[in-house]
């Protein structure tokens, strides 16, 4: 199905809460870097690059235990913080690599000539989520930025439920848009349908087997998922 200017369906206010990392930008260098220069200042070995793409998405403090589970909780908090103070050094360095993913601008621009509301919610911070957004010109695209120092992080539905108390918008009108069995569960956990999307860091099968109701594997199958959906929910 393929909707053209002007054609787009009518009806209920709905609101489509993007994934940031592995959805909306390709970070994965940026992450890595950081990752791996945490782990090197504290003298841990580094992590495979497959592990650390598994974690992205979860908070920082607990994506750390999961990749280095000797250590203990105060430890990782103090190596969330080395990894931030990479990442900022980077960003500052002008290093940071968080390309947006083929065809998101057309995405966001087809939901905003429909009247749809979007938000976003990440495991990344308020800092990181403000920089990468800006850079690309989206601030403002968005009503609604849920970031996991501002609430419970994936799976825990906060996030979803902050985004739709700010928007107004019921669970049956909202879907979220995201590349990990992580957004798959929270969605879930707040009463919230996904589409997946095959470009980031989870399978297929595994979206698929955690809820997501299709996994979509370029801009304009997502679009046309998008908006079936909202016709399926009218």
């Amino acid at each position: 199905m393929t909707f053209s200017s002007g054609t787009y369906p009518s009806g209920p206010l709905r609101l489509a809460v993007f994934d940031c990392d592995g959805t909306l930008v390709d970070s994965q260098s940026s992450i890595l870097y950081a990752m791996f220069a945490a782990c090197d200042y504290h003298g841990f070995a580094r992590p495979a690059e497959e592990a650390v793409r598994r974690v992205v998405g979860l908070p920082l403090e607990v994506a750390i235990q999961r990749l280095l589970p000797h250590i203990d909780a105060p430890l990782s908090l103090v190596m969330s913080e080395t990894y931030k103070s990479a990442f900022f050094d980077l960003r500052q360095a002008g290093g940071v690599e968080e390309p947006l993913f083929a065809g998101i601008p057309g995405v966001l621009d087809a939901l905003d000539h429909a009247g749809w509301l979007m938000g976003v919610a990440t495991g990344k911070s308020w800092r990181g989520l403000s920089s990468t957004l800006s850079h690309h010109g989206l601030m403002d695209r968005f009503v609604t930025h849920q970031t996991a120092d501002r609430a419970q992080g994936k799976p825990h539905p906060e996030m979803m439920l902050n985004a739709m108390r700010d928007t107004g918008v019921e669970p049956e009108y909202t879907v979220m848009i995201g590349d990990t069995t992580y957004d798959v569960e929270m969605a879930s956990n707040a009463g919230v349908k996904t589409i997946g999307v095959a470009w980031g860091y989870h399978e297929t099968d595994e979206l698929m087997d955690a809820g997501a109701m299709v996994v979509v594997h370029s801009a304009a199958e997502l679009m046309n998922a998008l908006f079936a959906g909202s016709e399926d929910a009218t």
